[in-house]
C-alpha cells in the first residue's frame, strides 16, 4: 500500500481519540516505510547512495542498496513490532494504542504486495516466508482503498458532528 494510505488507515483505526493519538498513530502507519524507502530517498537525494534503476516505472530490487531491504525487513516484522511494542508496554505500564497502526501497515502490506517487489517478511527473523499478493497499485486493490478511505474519514466526520449536537 501506498505510504499515504498507510497513514491515514492508521489514524482513522488508532487515533480517533483526541488529536494527540491521531498523530502518533498516522506516524506509526507510516513508520515502516519511511525508516526503509524514506531513508533511502534522503540518501539519494543528498547523493549519497546511488538513484535505483526505474526500469518499468518501479525501481529494480537489485538496484536499491542492501541497507534498504534490511530496514524494509526489520519494519516489516510481526516479531520486531511485537517486541517494540512489548518493551513500550513494559516501560509505560499500559499499551501505547497509536503504535497499533504500524501492526495494521503491516497486515495491510501482507496481501499486497507481490513477490517481484518487496514482498511483507512479516515472520522475520524466524521465517523468510512472505505471501505472494496481488500489488497495491493494482486498481483492484488501489480504488476500493480509496473509497474504503473515504468513507472511513466521512463516517468519523459525520459521528464527532452527530456528538457535539
Amino acid at each position: 500500500m501506498d505510504i499515504i494510505s498507510h497513514s491515514l488507515w492508521g489514524g482513522l483505526a488508532f487515533g480517533r481519540k483526541n488529536k494527540k493519538d491521531y498523530l502518533w498513530a498516522l506516524f506509526f502507519g507510516l513508520a515502516p516505510d519511511l525508516f526503509s524507502f524514506g531513508l533511502f530517498t534522503v540518501a539519494s537525494v543528498l547523493g549519497l547512495v546511488q538513484s535505483p534503476d526505474w526500469g518499468n516505472g518501479v525501481p529494480h530490487p537489485d538496484s536499491i542498496p542492501g541497507f534498504v531491504h534490511v530496514l524494509y525487513d526489520l519494519t516489516h516484522s510481526l516479531v520486531m513490532f511485537a517486541l517494540v511494542f512489548g518493551l513500550i508496554w513494559l516501560v509505560r505500564k499500559k499499551p501505547f494504542v497509536p503504535m497499533l497502526a504500524w501492526l495494521l501497515h503491516i497486515a495491510i502490506d501482507i496481501p499486497t504486495h507481490s513477490v517481484q517487489f518487496f514482498p511483507t517478511p512479516f515472520l522475520e527473523p524466524i521465517s523468510s516466508y512472505v505471501v505472494n499478493g496481488i500489488m497495491w497499485g493494482q486498481p483492484i486493490i488501489f480504488f476500493p482503498n480509496l473509497i474504503l478511505l473515504g468513507f472511513g474519514y466521512l463516517f468519523w466526520w459525520y459521528r464527532k458532528k452527530l456528538v457535539k449536537k
